[in-house]
């Protein structure tokens, strides 16, 4: 009888596993995607945030007890126990799902093959696995992560020759339209902000084609020109994006750029490039492209671009566009108002305009700048320009000024960078009332994390009259140091486990005048 028993609870338990299982694939496909499918990089996350599923390991005690203890009536309270303990995890992972994750798991073809690939090995451990197949399913739960890594090795050759044939199909669309001028864009921030109000300023004299969102990887660029691309269209404005060393140089290998944009460089994604030099070195791998003789912009406040320009005024025609310098097209008088922003811009030929946006911030200033320089090189005149640039939209999440009665949003939380935070603290500074930042800090800095979140907390105690702090210590208390070692008060620093909880906070702050809440970084599910 008790025997009976113990093979009905197994299968049991073998049911529920199986349903945690899906469960822990789905979660750890989400962070694999969100880690761009590289093995590496998820293996470098997984080991970074292993006790995100530290639950899972526990249960490897009672699968080996079970495996190694005879005796039906412990293996029953071992049985019973896991499937309590399943029935937990489950349930962990269902609250998960349904009220944390910020991007959810997009199940993309590439999705559907790995899953297939999982199934075909689960299916195979369960054929073979024989009187051992609790011991084993459990197992394989555990290592669900490590085997989501097994299965995109697995698929690399069926991947490997589906990108070469998108790959080789959006060359040849590329070579059917010679027409089109492509101009790339990259940095280490700015692009996509670059990217649209470029659009903006070009699409009433030409028929343009970008990069939808943030399409910026080398088959982004070929989905874009597969989908999107028409006989009609003139220019190509191709964001390029870089993690690593080379990222650029593999685009523009692939699609030969007319011209480049350079936005601005600084320190990201430093976990993977390691040193600033191999920053700028990627970036200027678009230079490198661009056909001699032809233009490349720069942005000549960046003291990276502005040192590394040199080694191209023979080869390029290096066009400089600023906001605190004269160099090239250049702003001054520049001021801020109810409606957004204010500004002269001068050509390098001496033509001057002012110019009304609805920005607000130093960097959108020397975006605009720089959009305008390009528009005007592609013989647009100033005068021309003005009313595109008052067009210009702000980019969602990017000092995007969103009103909600007497409390005013400044969302800035598509993500945040040295430059960028110490930028959008002075600017929050520059409006009248109570200013209140909320954020999470900054990621992906390497070992320069806690000195870069250390000086944002410097940053942040001379510009607001509230920081509020959102998520792990291990982002936020270089912040706090940082704040309240620069004199900011300590009852004015606050930690919250999550941006409602800040939120709800920053709209029950009291005091005299309008309320300007800056949210500085939203981090995705992988932090």
């Amino acid at each position: 009888m008790l025997k009976t028993i113990n093979l009905v609870l197994g299968d049991v338990e073998v049911v529920v596993t199986l349903v945690t299982l899906i469960l822990a694939l789905r979660f750890n496909l989400q962070m694999f995607q969100q880690n761009g499918y590289k093995n590496g990089e998820y293996f470098h996350w997984l080991s970074k945030n292993s006790n995100r599923q530290r639950f899972l390991w526990a249960m490897i005690i009672t699968f080996v007890l079970q495996l190694l203890i005879r005796q039906p009536v412990i293996q029953l309270i071992l049985i019973v126990i896991t499937i309590v303990w399943l029935g937990a995890v489950n349930s962990a992972y269902n609250l998960y799902r349904k009220t944390e994750t910020k991007k959810k798991l997009v199940v993309t073809a590439r999705v559907k093959r790995l899953i297939v690939t999982f199934i075909i090995l689960c299916a195979l451990m369960l054929i073979f696995s024989g009187k051992y197949r609790v011991f084993c399913t459990g197992v394989f739960l555990i290592c669900t992560p490590e085997i989501v890594i097994l299965c995109n090795i697995i698929n690399h050759p069926i991947e490997a020759g589906i990108n070469r044939y998108y790959i080789r199909d959006a060359q040849k669309i590329l070579r059917e339209n010679p027409q089109i001028k492509l101009i790339g864009i990259t940095g280490s921030y700015g692009k996509t902000s670059m990217k649209y109000y470029l659009n903006t300023l070009l699409k009433d004299f030409y028929d343009v084609l970008i990069t939808p969102g943030n399409f910026n990887t080398t088959l982004g660029v070929v989905r874009t020109i597969r989908e999107h691309l028409k006989p009609s269209n003139q220019i190509f404005l191709c964001e390029m994006g870089a993690r690593h060393v080379h990222d650029i140089k593999e685009i523009c290998d692939l699609f030969k750029p007319s011209e480049g944009i350079i936005t601005s460089i600084g320190p990201q994604h430093l976990e993977t490039f390691h040193t600033q030099e191999n920053i700028v070195n990627t970036k200027f791998e678009l230079a490198d492209a661009v056909p001699e003789g032809n233009r490349v912009y720069l942005n000549a406040d960046n003291e990276f671009e502005l040192k590394k320009a040199s080694e191209y005024t023979d080869k390029r025609k290096i066009i400089f566009y600023s906001y605190k310098s004269n160099k090239g097209y250049h702003a001054s008088e520049v001021r801020l108002t109810t409606l957004g922003t204010e500004f002269t811009l001068t050509a390098p030929d001496g033509e001057t305009a002012r110019f009304t946006m609805r920005l607000i911030g130093e960097h959108n200033v020397i975006n605009v700048c720089g959009a305008i320089a390009v528009a005007h090189e592609q013989g647009i005149s100033l005068e021309k320009l003005r009313v595109p640039v008052r067009r210009i939209e702000p980019v969602p999440h990017r000092l995007q000024m969103i009103q909600r009665g007497d409390v005013t949003i400044i969302d800035d939380a598509y993500n945040s960078n040295p430059a960028g935070s110490k930028a959008a603290v002075e600017t929050l500074h520059m409006f009248d009332g109570i200013r209140i930042l909320v954020t999470p800090g900054m990621v992906e800095l390497g070992e320069k994390e806690d000195d870069y979140n250390y000086k944002f907390g410097t940053y942040a105690a001379a510009n607001c009259d509230y920081i509020l702090l959102v998520g792990r210590i291990s982002h936020t208390d270089p912040i706090r140091d940082g704040a309240i070692e620069s004199g900011f008060p300590e009852a004015r620093v606050r930690s919250f486990d999550d941006l409602q909880g800040a939120m709800n906070c920053a709209y029950g702050i009291s005091g005299e005048g309008h309320k300007y809440i800056l949210l500085e970084n939203d981090l995705p599910d992988a932090y």
